[in-house]
């Protein structure tokens, strides 16, 4: 692999040297003799890595390297870009566990392998195949994010940043699960919500990746907590926000359906307010149409009338900016240098006030 391109423009170079990164990497798999199908895997990872996203992971890791004292980039790169590279497992599998049809505006990876194989094989279920393949598609993400971690950064030296990983991982893998529990369950409050947001984004999306770059440049324990302290909050409103959307949202701007989340009966925090504040009536109509697989867009709009009428919509939005304003009183008793505040800061309200 070539050397990691550095961010002449500082932080708000990250995605794109992130990508460089991805590019080089996944470039050079492609390349590898004697497994005749990694150029098509290859391929189909940089495919979706193409598609989009905020790549707002490394750029944390890198947020965090700088918050601990590191300056030159280039060093803390492969490991943000292997978080982008282990996202891509996760999402990956999310859409599989989920039945997703999109991601991004374009067909999610199971769908896609599907569609490639119809009319193209003998006696072969297209829909089998695509989601196999897509499960070995993922996996193979997650190792190849290892790799390029440790490629740069080898276990030996990093001794702190290991645990941080492993937690990190460990903690996504644990709120994934308990969000298939939830879906089994109707009622019972707000706590079993608000813990799988906070494992499976909150800790996932912003303490870890913040935590990982501190770790790598040398931070104490003072700077790993400050990460903490901002990021706990923040990326608990990140998936408040991404809990509105995916009932509230425009497709055509978020590259999601905004029936998924009602079809797979997700019990979010917006769902368990409403069902908390509902009267008989409501009540009935959650309980009949929110995990509906044939749910078609009138039914959509009777729920969503629901969560808007039970005040469970507007209950979020103040969550949402109270987690915000916690996430920036602590930016503001951080130890990080101003220019790192300056991007979380921007960062914060990015993530919490966004249509997509």
């Amino acid at each position: 692999m070539t050397a990691a391109p550095t961010c002449e423009s500082g932080l708000d170079g990250v995605p794109a040297a992130v990508d460089a990164v991805l590019e080089d990497f996944l470039g050079a798999k492609a390349r590898v003799t004697g497994l005749p199908c990694l150029p098509e895997v290859a391929r189909l990872l940089k495919d979706f890595l193409a598609g989009g996203g905020k790549r707002l992971r490394p750029l944390l890791c890198c947020c965090g390297w700088r918050a601990a004292g590191g300056e030159e980039l280039a060093p803390v790169l492969p490991a943000a870009a292997s978080l982008e590279l282990f996202h891509t497992f996760a999402l990956i599998h999310d859409d599989l566990m989920d039945r997703s049809d999109t991601r991004r505006g374009r067909p999610t990876v199971h769908r896609s392998l599907a569609a490639g194989l119809r009319g193209r094989a003998h006696r072969v279920d297209a829909e089998r195949f695509g989601t196999n393949g897509a499960v070995l598609l993922g996996d193979l993400a997650m190792v190849w994010s290892d790799e390029l971690l440790h490629t740069a950064w080898p276990e030996t030296a990093t001794p702190a940043a290991r645990p941080v990983l492993e937690r990190m991982r460990s903690e996504v893998m644990y709120g994934q699960y308990l969000d298939l529990l939830a879906g089994t369950r109707f009622g019972g409050g707000l706590d079993g919500p608000l813990t799988v947001i906070r494992y499976k984004t909150a800790k996932y999306t912003v303490e870890r990746p913040l935590q990982l770059g501190a770790a790598l440049a040398g931070g104490g324990r003072t700077v790993l907590d400050a990460c903490s302290a901002y990021g706990i909050p923040l990326g608990e409103a990140f998936q408040l926000r991404d809990d509105l959307l995916g009932v509230f949202g425009d497709p055509a701007v978020t590259g999601k359906p905004c029936l998924d989340d009602l079809r797979e009966g997700k019990y979010t925090v917006l769902l368990a307010l409403a069902v908390e504040r509902a009267d008989r009536r409501q009540q009935r109509v959650l309980r009949d149409l929110v995990g509906d697989p044939g749910l078609d867009e009138r039914g959509a709009g009777a729920v969503r009338a629901v969560l808007t009428a039970t005040g469970a919509a507007d209950r979020v939005e103040g969550m949402i900016t109270a987690r915000r304003r916690q996430a920036l009183l602590a930016l503001e008793h951080s130890p990080f240098p101003s220019a790192v505040r300056g991007t979380l800061r921007r960062l914060a309200t990015t993530a919490t006030v966004r249509n997509a």
